[in-house]
């Protein structure tokens, strides 16, 4: 199987060394998975017409995981921003220019933000264009048979993909359940641990400092 060749992974110095680095600091389920996004993100370019730019697309699929590692891990940023740091850091020491840090610094801390990357940077569009397919499918029909099956071929989903990227996640993310407040990463927890209890916006305006509103208990109904 063959991939357009502008959905290639970049023959550079720089993204030999981003390959190079998270190869030696991820498992081989992000790695591929990360691979993976790249590569569909590329080709949902294509089909969209979108110019961008390959290493910082590259740049920004590799990294878009990175934070759920231990050793990138922080111990109250959502992992996100840890991926995204640690993007900006390697980048920095690559003499990468800091509007394009900027770039692929957002890629990554937005790519579980559903709605809102589509209208910005392609470069941002793209890493969670790749990451809706590879994990949630939700493109999936936009991708021939042979175009999916020449990503996979090349970098692998294992046969219970599903589930362990889920369990990813949780490993992940399950030491700072407070970073998952409004966004997906709640349902990870929900699934994985029955205890978990998750944020709740209503709940925090009405128990704001702020005067006005219900007290907490009344008989309104409305404090679930």
């Amino acid at each position: 199987m063959t991939r357009p060749s502008a959905a290639a992974i970049p023959d550079s110095t720089l993204a030999r060394a981003i390959t190079d680095f998270i190869r030696d600091n991820e498992t081989e389920l992000l790695f591929n998975h990360s691979s993976r996004v790249y590569q569909f993100g590329a080709l949902a370019g294509l089909h969209r017409g979108l110019i961008f730019d390959r290493e910082l697309l590259y740049a920004g699929a590799m990294f878009h995981d990175l934070g759920l590692m231990p050793d990138h891990a922080s111990a109250d940023e959502r992992f996100e921003v840890d991926g995204a740091n640690a993007a900006r850091d390697f980048l920095r020491a690559h003499g990468i220019p800091e509007a394009d840090i900027t770039t692929v610094w957002t890629a990554v801390a937005l790519h579980t933000t559903p709605g809102i990357p589509v209208h910005m940077h392609p470069v941002i569009a793209l890493v969670t264009a790749g990451v809706e397919m590879d994990v949630l499918g939700l493109t999936y029909g936009h991708y021939s048979d042979a175009e999916r099956e020449a990503v996979v071929s090349g970098f692998p989903r294992t046969p219970d993909f599903k589930e362990d990227i889920i369990q990813a996640f949780y490993d992940g993310i399950r030491h700072k359940p407070d970073t998952t407040f409004g966004n997906v990463k709640a349902d990870v927890l929900a699934d994985k641990d029955p205890r978990f209890q998750r944020g709740n916006f209503c709940r925090v305006i009405r128990a704001s400092p702020w005067p006005g509103g219900h007290a907490l208990g009344c008989s309104c109904g409305g404090h679930g």
